[in-house]
C-alpha cells in the first residue's frame, strides 16, 4: 500500500507544472521556449497552407476533425493492406486482411488501441512507425484539441470562435507530445527497451532449443502509446514483456506517462474557464463578489470526484488481488501471496492493481499484467471505470464527460430547488440537456446492444472461450473497451474474427466521434448565451460538495444502466467463488 500512496504523491508533484505548461500551451501565453517552437509551427503552417490567425466556429473545427482523421484512416488502412510489398519489413511479413485491417485502423485512429493482433508477428516496422506510431500521435492531438475546442466553448469568449483546429494539434504535438516522447524513450532505452531497425534474433537457449527475440523501434512506440492514453503495444504481450517494461523504473514512467495529460487538462479547464469567469464577473458585480469569484477554481469539483472514484477503484482492485481466490484460501493455499496469477514477479500485485486501475481509468489499454486473470472483483474495478469512462480518461476525452455529468448534476439539483439550472455563468436549458443525455446515453447503448448481439448470435458465442459467469464478463469488458476508447481486454476471446473485428470496429468509432461532435454542438450552444451573474440561489460547483454530488451522480447512473450486466458477470462469479 505504501508502494501506491507514494507512486501517487509524486504524480501530484509532477502533474501542477504540468498542467501550468499545458495551460500556457492552450491559451497561447508567451514561454521561453516560443523562439524554439514558433518557427517549427509556422513552418508546418505554411506547408499545410493555413493562416494561423483565422478561427473556427464549432460546426467548422469538427467538420475538419473529422475530415482529418478520416484521411489518416484512408491512407493507414492501404499500408496494412500492402505492408508486403514494402520497405523496412526485415521479417517478411505479409499483408493484413481486410476485416483485422479495418479493425486495426479505427482503433488506432479512435485513440483505442485495441489489438486482435499480435505486433511483432502481424506488423512490418515501417507500418509500426507509419501507422501505429504515427496514428498513436494524431489521435492523441485530436482529443486534447476537442477538448480545447471545449473548454473555449464553455469559457465563452466569443460568440462563435472556438480555436483553429490544425493549429491546436500543431501545438500539442511540436510543444509537448514530440518532446516528451524523446526524453521519455531515450529513458526506456536507457532501461533496456529496443530501439532499432534489426530483424528478429534467433538464439540457442539454455535447454538447447532454438528461440526468436523480436525487435524493432520499440521504445518510440512505447512512450507515445502512454503519453497519448493509446495503449497499443509494439508486442502482443504489451507492457507485461520485459521487451516492453523492463524494470520498475519504467513501469513507474509509464504509469507517469499515461497519467500526466489527462491529468493536467483538469487544471487547464480550472485556468481557462476560471479566468473567464472572474473576468465576466468583474464586470457584472461589485468587488466583494468579485473578490470572491478570484478564489474559484472551477476545476476542484471535478478533480474531487475524479479522485474519490479513482482512490475507490484502487482500493477495491488492491484488496482483491491481496485477499485472492476465495477458493484457494479455504484450501489455505493463497493466504500469504494473495492472486499472483497472470502477474509479473518485478512489478507484484501493488503496481499490477495501481496499472490496472491507472489504465482503465485514464482509457490508456496498456497492462502490464493478464486482466483475464484477476479476480472477479478485481476485473470489476476496470471493467466499471471503462463503463463510467470519466475518471480522468484519455487526453482531455475524459474531462469532457465529466462535464457532461456537471451539467446533469446542476439540471437535477436546479429541479430539486425549483430553479432554471446554471453551469458556468450559462443558463442549462432544453437545447443542453438534450444533447447532454444524447452523448450519456450513447456509451451505456453500445456497450450493452453489442454485447446483448454477441451472446445471442452463433458468430458471437463462437468466441466465448469461458461459458460461465466469465464468458460474460469477458464479452462486457471487450464491448467497454471498445466503447470507452480504451483498448485493453481480457483477452479470453478468440476475437480476431469478422464479427468481432467490425463490431468492436463499430463500437469504437461511434463511441469515438458522435461523443466528440455532440460535445462541441453544446459548447457552441453555450457560447452564444449571455452570462448570467452570481446570486443567492446559484449552486456553487467549484467545491468539495458539488464534488460529492458528482460521484453519486455518476454511480447512480451507472448502477441503473450497467448493474443488472454486472450482476450477471463480476458479481455473479465472485459469489459463486466465495460459496
Amino acid at each position: 500500500m505504501i508502494q501506491i500512496v507514494l507512486t501517487l504523491i509524486i504524480f501530484i508533484l509532477l502533474v501542477i507544472p504540468a498542467g501550468n505548461y499545458l495551460y500556457k500551451v492552450a491559451d497561447f501565453k508567451k514561454g521561453k521556449l516560443d523562439k524554439l517552437f514558433d518557427p517549427i509551427d509556422n513552418f508546418i503552417y505554411k506547408i499545410i497552407g493555413i493562416d494561423a490567425s483565422v478561427k473556427m466556429g464549432w460546426k467548422k473545427y469538427a467538420i475538419y476533425l473529422l475530415l482529418t482523421n478520416a484521411m489518416s484512416i484512408f491512407l493507414g488502412y492501404i499500408i496494412l493492406r500492402i505492408q508486403g510489398i514494402l520497405f523496412l519489413n526485415p521479417n517478411s511479413i505479409v499483408g493484413m486482411e481486410e476485416s483485422i485491417s479495418f479493425n486495426t485502423i479505427i482503433s488506432f485512429m479512435t485513440n483505442t488501441n485495441l489489438q486482435h493482433y499480435a505486433g511483432e508477428t502481424s506488423l512490418s516496422y515501417f507500418s509500426q512507425m507509419a501507422v501505429i506510431t504515427f496514428m498513436m500521435f494524431i489521435s492523441a492531438a485530436t482529443g486534447y484539441a476537442a477538448c480545447m475546442a471545449f473548454i473555449r466553448g464553455l469559457a465563452g469568449r466569443t460568440k462563435d470562435e472556438v480555436g483553429n483546429f490544425f493549429v491546436d494539434i500543431t501545438r500539442i504535438t511540436t510543444r509537448v507530445l514530440i518532446p516528451f516522447s524523446i526524453i521519455g524513450a531515450l529513458i526506456l532505452v536507457w532501461q533496456g527497451v529496443p530501439q532499432n531497425l534489426s530483424g528478429n534474433i534467433v538464439v540457442d537457449t539454455i535447454e538447447g532449443a532454438r528461440q526468436i527475440i523480436p525487435t524493432g523501434p520499440v521504445a518510440s512506440l512505447e512512450i507515445i502509446k502512454h503519453l497519448g492514453t493509446n495503449g497499443g503495444g509494439f508486442f502482443g504481450a504489451n507492457s507485461s514483456t520485459p521487451l516492453e517494461n523492463p524494470t520498475v523504473l519504467t513501469n513507474l514512467i509509464e504509469l507517469y506517462s499515461m497519467m500526466l495529460i489527462p491529468a493536467s487538462c483538469v487544471l487547464v479547464f480550472g485556468k481557462m474557464v476560471s479566468k473567464d469567469l472572474r473576468k465576466k464577473e468583474k464586470e457584472a458585480s461589485d468587488k466583494k463578489t468579485y473578490q470572491k469569484a478570484k478564489k474559484k477554481k472551477q476545476s476542484n469539483s471535478i478533480l474531487i470526484a475524479m479522485s474519490i472514484i479513482f482512490i475507490l477503484g484502487i482500493g477495491l482492485c488492491f484488496w482483491a488481488e491481496s485477499k485472492g481466490s476465495p477458493g484457494l484460501n479455504a484450501m489455505g493455499l493463497n493466504n500469504t501471496m494473495g492472486n499472483m496469477e497472470g502477474k509479473e514477479v518485478r512489478f507484484g500485485i501493488s503496481q499490477s492493481s495501481l496499472f490496472t486501475t491507472t489504465t482503465t481509468s485514464f482509457t490508456t489499454g496498456t497492462v502490464n499484467n493478464m486482466h483475464d486473470s484477476l479476480t472477479p472483483l478485481g476485473g470489476l474495478v476496470p471493467l466499471l471505470h471503462m463503463m463510467l469512462n470519466v475518471v480522468f480518461g484519455g487526453l482531455g476525452v475524459g474531462l469532457m464527460n465529466m462535464i457532461m455529468y456537471c451539467i446533469l448534476a446542476v439540471f437535477i439539483c436546479g429541479l430539486m430547488i425549483g430553479r432554471t439550472p446554471e453551469y458556468l455563468g450559462k443558463k442549462i436549458e432544453g437545447r443542453e440537456m438534450k444533447l447532454t443525455a444524447l452523448c450519456i446515453i450513447i456509451h451505456p447503448l453500445l456497450i450493452l446492444a453489442f454485447s446483448a448481439i454477441a451472446i445471442t448470435t452463433k458468430m458471437g458465442t463462437e468466441a466465448i472461450t469461458n461459458p460461465t459467469f466469465h464468458g460474460l464478463s469477458q464479452v462486457l469488458y471487450e464491448f467497454s473497451s471498445a466503447a470507452a476508447n480504451n483498448g485493453s481486454g481480457f483477452e479470453g476471446l478468440n476475437d480476431n474474427t469478422l464479427f468481432w473485428n467490425v463490431t468492436t470496429g463499430l463500437a469504437m468509432f461511434f463511441g469515438r466521434y458522435l461523443s466528440i461532435v455532440i460535445q462541441l454542438a453544446i459548447a457552441g450552444s453555450l457560447m452564444k448565451k449571455n452570462f448570467v451573474n452570481e446570486s443567492s440561489g446559484t449552486l456553487e460547483t467549484n467545491n468539495f460538495g458539488f464534488g460529492v454530488i458528482l460521484v453519486f451522480i455518476v454511480y447512480i447512473f451507472a448502477a441503473l444502466t450497467f448493474l443488472p450486466a454486472l450482476a450477471l458477470g463480476p458479481i455473479s462469479e465472485h459469489l459463486t467463488l466465495l460459496f
